[in-house]
């Protein structure tokens, strides 16, 4: 089966036929092209997709990870970044493998294509002008012996003319003579002509089309053969992944099966164990009689009263006042005595851990400045041992703060655990470690707040307020002087200020911003001199001064 026998008479179809070919080759290249755009575009977004749902550093989502759930569902994240990434190399190995290669390849072959053809028109050309010369060497030797012809019979009529002179008739003998070697001549020269082209077709219709032919179905088979190899890659590229993919599935599902729902149930318990315990029954009041009324209501608020004088955090406060306690002082106390017992547990722990750390870091940091010096000590020309003396005072005097500030959480760690009594206010002003706030009072104050059912009462409050006695720590506040203004606020919506150190804004109303937001979601801004106090943040648009903002 060859083209060069078979299709002797087919250039133009064949021409057309590898034309075809090469526009086949280069629609598939688009085809690849367009896969890895698609792959490329795919794992985008996919990367996309994991980075939006990855927890914010340093937020409340990040805290949120300690559940087994959402820990499956990072991992799930990380998992499709990782899937994202599979679809990449995808996108790479055919461009490279694929798209690359056949694109360098269809510029050989059109080039080999342009030269075959090339040749073959030449031999076209060739047996062409071949044909044309057997044509005018025929046409020559018939208008030769056409001559020849009627010059013969010219002379034979001049001969057999008796009124024509003897020499006219050799002269016309002569013309015939001529013109009949002249169709000699042409007759020969016809002979060889034609030999000649005969020859010439038979090379070009058995040796030279078919040689060229064979190269162009060669040619041809080779592109046949490439489409197919790549259309393999094509295959082979994915197949390669799918290892990799499956792991990344594994991975999740692993993570899904990681998932312990008992395990988050009591990681809720330790997140919002308060700590306190249930409220105890309520005494009958019998209110038929006033005399008994009365002794009611009085062994009721002495009932309340006596919760004042220990300040443990055991009483009936359902806690609703907590996070406003210390809102007039912006961040709660030192020993995170505004949050309830099992919370302040928890935060005190995280404190010394942390504390623990930064020793650890000091002390390895003076460990290796000691080696330092020691090397110093023995070849003095790598260094001035001397010259490390200042930073290790430093470094022992950072790690005798930070050991104090140890004991002083563990110490109130101790407290709320129970290893320690309680201590006093004045053992609090005397080590220095008191802040500004009475937990005793502010205890008993969320008690009383609360009616026998556990609801708030604003009577009650009032008498609260009475009953609360004035301590040295209110002087201190009376006789602060008043934040400055850093700025101005408007009241986006209208808030009513019911919790203490919150303060009540109309809507559209103008303020004066004294403190920024500190990371609570709460903002502290003034209308007077006497009215100030917390609102939230997104109640209100803050204009900060331009040497507050730079300050």
């Amino acid at each position: 089966m060859s083209w060069g026998t078979e299709l002797w008479d087919q250039f133009d179809n064949l021409e057309k036929h590898t034309q075809w070919g090469i526009d086949v080759l280069e629609k598939y290249i688009k085809f690849v092209k367009e896969r890895t755009e698609i792959e490329l575009s795919y794992a985008k977004q996919l990367r996309n997709l994991s980075k939006k749902y990855q927890p914010k550093k340093n937020s409340k989502e990040e805290e949120e990870y300690r559940y087994t759930s959402t820990r499956a569902f990072l991992a799930t994240l990380n998992e499709m970044n990782d899937y994202a990434g599979q679809h990449e190399v995808i996108s790479e190995n055919m461009t490279s493998l694929i798209t690359g290669e056949l694109t360098r390849y269809v510029q050989e072959l059109k080039q080999e294509r342009k030269s075959h053809f090339h040749d073959g028109r030449k031999a076209q050309q060739h047996i062409e002008t071949c044909w044309k010369q057997l044509e005018a060497s025929k046409r020559r030797f018939e208008r030769d012996c056409k001559e020849a012809d009627r010059a013969q019979q010219y002379f034979e009529k001049m001969d057999a003319d008796i009124n024509v002179t003897k020499a006219d008739v050799e002269k016309a003998r002569q013309q015939a003579q001529l013109r009949h070697q002249m169709a000699e001549d042409s007759k020969a020269e016809y002979s060889s002509t034609l030999q000649k082209f005969n020859s010439e077709q038979h090379d070009h219709y058995y040796t030279h089309i078919p040689n060229i032919f064979q190269k162009i179905q060669e040619m041809e088979e080779r592109r046949i053969v490439r489409i197919g190899e790549s259309m393999k890659t094509f295959a082979e590229v994915d197949r390669q992944v799918i290892p990799i993919i499956g792991k990344c599935l594994d991975e999740i599902t692993k993570a899904a099966e990681s998932i312990d729902h008992k395990n988050d149930s009591q990681l809720v318990i330790e997140a919002f164990k308060s700590g306190f315990e249930p409220p105890g029954d309520i005494d009958f009041e019998d209110f038929t009689q006033p005399m008994k009324r009365t002794i009611s209501e009085s062994s009721l608020s002495n009932s309340r009263g006596d919760g004042k004088s220990e300040p443990k955090f055991g009483g009936k406060s359902k806690g609703k006042l907590w996070p406003f306690i210390k809102k007039n002082k912006g961040a709660g106390p030192e020993d995170f005595s505004n949050l309830p017992p099992e919370q302040r547990r928890k935060k005190l722990q995280q404190k010394v851990d942390e504390l623990n750390k930064d020793i650890q870091k000091e002390m390895d940091q003076r460990d290796a400045l000691t080696k330092m010096k020691d090397v110093y000590i023995k070849n003095p020309q790598m260094g001035d041992a001397a010259s490390v003396d200042h930073r290790l005072a430093e470094l022992g005097q950072n790690i005798e703060k930070l050991r104090i500030e140890v004991q002083k959480f563990e110490g109130w760690l101790a407290e709320v655990e129970g290893r320690l009594p309680p201590r006093t206010e004045q053992a609090r002003r005397q080590s220095g470690l008191y802040e500004a706030q009475n937990t005793s009072a502010v205890n008993s104050c969320a008690q009383d707040r609360e009616s026998p059912d556990g609801s708030y009462t604003e009577e009650q409050s009032q008498e609260t307020e009475m009953k609360v006695p004035a301590t040295d720590f209110d002087d201190e506040f009376d006789d602060e002087e008043p934040l400055p203004t850093i700025g101005t606020c408007k009241a986006l919506y209208t808030f009513e200020g019911q919790n203490e150190g919150t303060i009540s804004v109309a809507e559209g109303e103008m303020l004066y911003v004294i403190e920024e937001d500190k990371g609570d979601g709460w903002t502290r801004i003034r209308r007077n001199e006497d009215e100030e106090g917390y609102v939230p943040t997104s109640y209100v648009e803050v204009y900060l001064d331009k040497n507050a903002k730079d300050s």
